[in-house]
């Protein structure tokens, strides 16, 4: 594909600033700046890859970015290790009949896409409330022909409508926006971020009080200890694990724990 782009004299420094900026934030991206996001911010041009394909392969067959899904989707090589990660987990659930993976802040799907890859005999369902990064990774979603039922709609009203069997695994990947969660020095705050983490595994855990539960929680490298702690307390069992994909200090990870069972 051929590469329209201004000269770069005339093009800013494409950031996460300039990208989560309100002219930028919701439009979707030409395929030159979802590249010079990912040179400038990464030196890698083919640094936002989703659903396995390339920036250029994706513009090719019809899937397109907005501004802040650039900067806020969980890219293949981190989604595809978090997707092993949780497999690796779920397979030491006893006595299950398949599993259902829910995603409540779903964004670009492309975890969700990578956690169902991983998982034979799930089912898949990604809440979104926004409604253009909605409308925009459905037909994403459809053009990669992931079988994810997608929701506009809150979690909290939308897995009301979710019927789980008892002998189901519930398998929970909790991104919630991290708003002023994360600080340069003590990192990120999973009681702050935008639901607090433990409010949503309550809720989550009160309403699927007989099911076995995996919970995936993405973190970043740096975290306030007091809060991870306190997210913690409501497993019985519980990993760190953090993928040494980036820069150090600017890598990414999840939490992963349990309920109604160990491993």
């Amino acid at each position: 594909m051929v590469i329209q782009r201004p000269p770069r004299s005339a093009v800013p420094l494409y950031d996460r600033a300039l990208l989560l900026s309100g002219s930028k934030r919701n439009r979707i991206l030409e395929l030159w700046e979802v590249q010079t996001y990912g040179t400038d911010s990464f030196a890698d041009p083919d640094y936002v890859c989703i659903y396995g394909l390339k920036p250029a392969e994706g513009y090719a067959c019809g899937i397109r970015i907005l501004g802040r899904t650039a900067v806020e989707c969980t890219r293949d090589c981190l989604a595809e290790q978090i997707g092993k990660d949780i497999a690796e987990v779920a397979r030491t659930a006893p006595a299950i009949a398949g599993s259902m993976v829910v995603d409540p802040f779903a964004g670009s799907g492309n975890t969700l896409y990578w956690i169902l890859r991983n998982l034979p005999r799930s089912k898949g369902i990604g809440f979104e409330l926004d409604d253009a990064v909605f409308a925009l990774s459905s037909k994403n979603l459809s053009i990669a022909g992931a079988p994810i039922e997608f929701a506009n709609q809150d979690y909290v009203t939308g897995l009301k409508n979710v019927a789980l069997s008892a002998d189901q695994l519930l398998v929970v990947f909790v991104a919630p926006p991290w708003g002023d969660a994360l600080s340069e020095s003590s990192g990120l705050d999973l009681c702050r971020t935008e639901p607090p983490v433990p409010e949503i595994i309550d809720r989550i855990g009160q309403t699927f009080a007989d099911n076995k539960i995996l919970f995936a929680i993405q973190v970043y490298e740096l975290l306030d200890p007091q809060a991870l702690a306190e997210v913690k307390t409501r497993f019985d069992w519980s990993a760190l694990r953090i993928y040494n994909l980036n820069a150090p200090g600017r890598n990414h990870g999840i939490l992963l724990g349990t309920r109604g069972w160990t491993t």
